[in-house]
């Protein structure tokens, strides 16, 4: 009786791990948004019949709560993919992956290509002075035209003063 259990919850495992796989490659080598969806939603499956199954093999209701919980979330998932992929297609005509990249803000520029990205050396500005930071508990100075410092109650200090403290 044991083994015949054990060989049961061994296929339900396979069974789990082929659906994992099959979405796994299926998500990872489609171009089409719609099957790339399934694919995850396949994944999600094949993980929910996993929960079952180890429940199951526990005697315990843990894997069917998880599952519930899964199918939850993968349904809003594909609420919210399915939504996205209309709005696509609306602007595009075509639900190719590649022309997420093309949704942008008309004001920014083109994303970059690897190769571009190698070519391009960011280059920074050379900063000549650093700000001044206020010291806690201190009113913050402002510094005149000619180098003279203004606090909070009115008295001049020339920049040297100031430099020593």
């Amino acid at each position: 009786m044991l083994a015949i259990e054990t060989l049961e919850v061994e296929r339900y495992l396979v069974v789990g791990a082929m659906l994992f796989v099959l979405g796994a490659i299926g998500f990872l080598t489609r171009r089409n948004l719609i099957l790339m969806v399934l694919s995850a939603e396949l994944m999600l499956h094949g993980v929910s019949l996993t929960l079952v199954t180890f429940g199951r093999m526990h005697h315990s209701l843990e894997g069917q709560s998880f599952s519930i919980f899964i199918l939850t979330v993968a349904t809003c998932e594909a609420g919210l993919s399915l939504s996205l992929i209309l709005a696509l297609y609306k602007r595009t005509k075509s639900l190719d992956v590649e022309l997420w990249s093309t949704l942008r803000e008309a004001e920014l520029p083109l994303p970059l290509l690897d190769d571009d990205q190698r070519k391009s050396k960011l280059t920074l500005p050379m900063l000549t002075s650093f700000p001044l930071l206020t010291p806690a508990g201190r009113a913050p100075e402002q510094r005149g035209t000619s180098g003279e410092i203004h606090t909070e109650n009115g008295v001049s200090l020339s920049s040297s003063r100031s430099e020593r403290k």
